[in-house]
């Protein structure tokens, strides 16, 4: 027994060692390269100059119908910054209740959105998100539609450079904007733009066919990102290209994963999937994205690519359509759908609903375990419409999953009041068969069913807590309603870790590793509570294990969104009241106060002047 001890401590120290280290050595410093590198690049493009042509470069050119190449991208090249590329081009104001920005008249292209309910950081006079972002300025980042000829013709149609003619100058959700555009050569283009109160665009495109023969187009939309963005880098939380397409279902590649793809053509690495039907594709980050939906009646075949652009990557998410064919004198269209705003659940959700777009909820990164995930997020969202703090929210949420699991609680913390109690027998057993395990097992199986006990029973609390515990921390990590929400004092955003730093005398270079904020401490203290309310084992190395265990829990919880910590500390505190109560009711003693007293001094002997084996070691 004591040699399984004896490998059970030094599995855990050398998990903690492994845990600790990769945090120390890899996790921190691998975070603030990534923060060094995005602000590098953002300055090195902000003051990269014109190239020698000054010409806007073209987008990647969308998917192609079936037999025809597809293009490589141009390098971009930089006009200046954001707002002198914003200048480059005449522009159509965008103005919504949620998203502020303008529509490119050169190519027609959606490509500067902020957005006015969130900000960069929790001071109300900081900077708006900037989601989408025109060619020529940094970290290019936009969408457009158009219309692609069949292989071999040479149909002329509007590309990147075309400049499209407005009805009006303002587009909101009550007036949509037209653009028109004449190749010259019998065929008028038409493009209506609308937009919703929240941030879904809906794309019309006209062909209407002037000449005397008959052409055959294919519709197609997509989101394009230059350079690749600083990510989190957490399993939890998937960034980068998104979609569900059709029977194929989700699809989700990572920046990194898709430029190890194959090559659809020399430079493009990526994937297809055609004859999907509904659905959607894009590119995500944590709380925003941007993507392009298709009719969601009709076939489409759907792309990622990852395109070497100069010494960058250009990655993009887009669909082609089917073809349709426009006789001399008729007209044609096609209706795509864009969305570029924050993932707020009751805005996606509408429009998966209301909208038809085949499983749009996955736009945001529920994960595997969304049928907990997401109804425990809708709990927490509508105790929090009627009281007005999520924290709170959290505590209420905590109180009603006890509850919920009180008679299984119940019944679990009775069976271990019942193993307490029969500590002694158990320990007379194991005295008795001490060199034979077998019949030491057997022995104690056979009091197990006497006196009805299920030694197993204890870890039910444990794991009915574990899937509420993952669920809560992927809550707090991908919603952008957790985003910054406050809770009492200096907990300013519940979905970071407590600020508050008990190492704040050090050197701010050695507190970005060694840090411990007050909540922390707060759950090491109630989990060092609940812990001691037990008797103490006998053994010396399982004692040192229950011992360190809260110690180590508080340093690993110190990097934890403040909101799972306050649960976790709250959960404790409840369990504590309620164990008490148990073991009051089944006549079991409860050790808090002997325990707490036998760390500062020698415990009383047993009766009969013995030592208490359990109640001898000193602290």
């Amino acid at each position: 027994m004591k040699e399984d001890n004896r490998n059970l401590l030094l599995a855990i120290v050398m998990s903690v060692v492994v845990l600790l280290g990769w945090q120390f050595f890899y996790g921190v410093p691998q975070m603030e390269k990534q923060k060094q590198a995005a602000q590098q690049n953002q300055q090195a493009q902000s003051q990269q100059v014109p190239g020698a042509s000054g010409s806007t470069p073209a987008p990647a050119t969308p998917g192609q119908p079936a037999g025809s190449a597809v293009p490589g991208t141009a390098a971009p090249q930089q006009i200046g910054t954001r707002e002198q590329a914003l200048a480059a081009s005449p522009r159509v104001k965008i103005d919504t209740p949620k998203i502020a920005g303008s529509l490119s008249l050169t190519g027609a292209r959606i490509d500067d959105v902020s957005l006015k309910a969130y900000r960069e950081t929790v001071d109300p006079k900081s900077a708006n998100i900037v989601l989408l972002s025109p060619i020529g300025g940094p970290n290019a980042y936009y969408s457009d539609f158009g219309w692609v000829a069949a292989p071999g013709t040479t149909v002329a149609l509007p590309n990147a450079t075309t400049v499209w003619t407005a009805d009006d100058q303002v587009l909101t959700p009550a007036k949509p904007v037209t653009l028109s555009w004449d190749n010259g050569q019998g065929l008028t283009f038409k493009r209506v733009v609308s937009v919703d109160d929240n941030a879904m665009f809906t794309i019309r495109d006209e062909v209407e066919n002037k000449g005397g023969a008959a052409v055959t187009l294919f519709p197609y939309g997509q989101i394009v990102r230059q350079g690749k963005p600083a990510t989190l880098g957490y399993y939890v939380l998937h960034e980068g290209l998104v979609g569900n397409l059709g029977e194929q279902g989700l699809q989700e590649y990572t920046y990194d994963k898709l430029d190890k793809e194959p090559l659809l053509s020399p430079g493009t690495a990526g994937r297809t999937w055609k004859d999907a039907v509904g659905g959607f594709l894009g590119i995500t980050d944590k709380y925003w994205a941007a993507a392009v939906i298709p009719d969601q009646q009709r076939k489409y075949e759907g792309r990622y690519s990852s395109v070497q652009t100069g010494t960058g990557r250009t990655y993009q998410a887009d669909f082609l359509g089917e073809g349709v064919a426009v006789a001399p004198g008729a007209t044609a269209s096609s209706s795509a759908r864009m969305f570029a705003g924050a993932k707020e659940v009751a805005a996606i959700d509408g429009y998966e609903k209301n909208l038809g777009i085949k499983r749009f909820e996955l736009l945001i990164d529920w994960g595997w375990f969304y049928f907990i995930t997401k109804p425990l997020f809708f709990v927490l969202d509508w105790i929090y419409k009627h009281i007005g703090n999520f924290g709170v929210a959290i505590l209420i949420v905590t109180v009603l999953l006890k509850i919920l699991f009180f008679p299984l609680a119940n019944k679990s913390y009775a069976s271990m009041a019942k193993m307490k109690a029969m500590q002694p027998e158990m320990t007379a057993i194991r005295e008795r068969y001490a060199d034979d395990k077998m019949k030491q097992q057997q022995a104690l199986m056979e009091l197990y069913k006497t006196q009805k006990i299920n030694p197993v029973a204890g870890c039910w609390p444990v794991l009915l807590q574990i899937p509420v515990f993952f669920a809560l921390y992927k809550i707090l990590f991908i919603t952008i309603e957790m985003r910054h929400a406050p809770f009492f004092g200096w907990i300013h955003d519940l979905a970071a870790p407590d600020p508050s730093n008990i190492f704040f005398f050090l050197p701010a270079a050695m507190t970005s590793y060694l840090h411990l904020g007050i909540w922390p401490i707060i759950m090491g203290i109630t989990m060092f509570i609940q812990m001691k309310m037990n008797p103490e084992p006998p053994d010396p190395v399982q004692k040192m294990m229950f011992t360190w265990m809260p110690v180590f829990f508080t340093f690993l919880l110190g990097s934890f969104p403040a909101g799972l910590v306050i649960y976790w500390s709250w959960n404790n505190l409840l369990s504590v009241l309620q164990q008490g109560y148990i073991m009051k009711k089944n006549g079991v003693k409860i050790e808090l106060f002997d325990n707490l007293k036998g760390m500062f001094g020698k415990k009383p002997a047993a009766a009969g002047g013995a030592p208490n084996p359990a109640n001898s070691n000193k602290k």
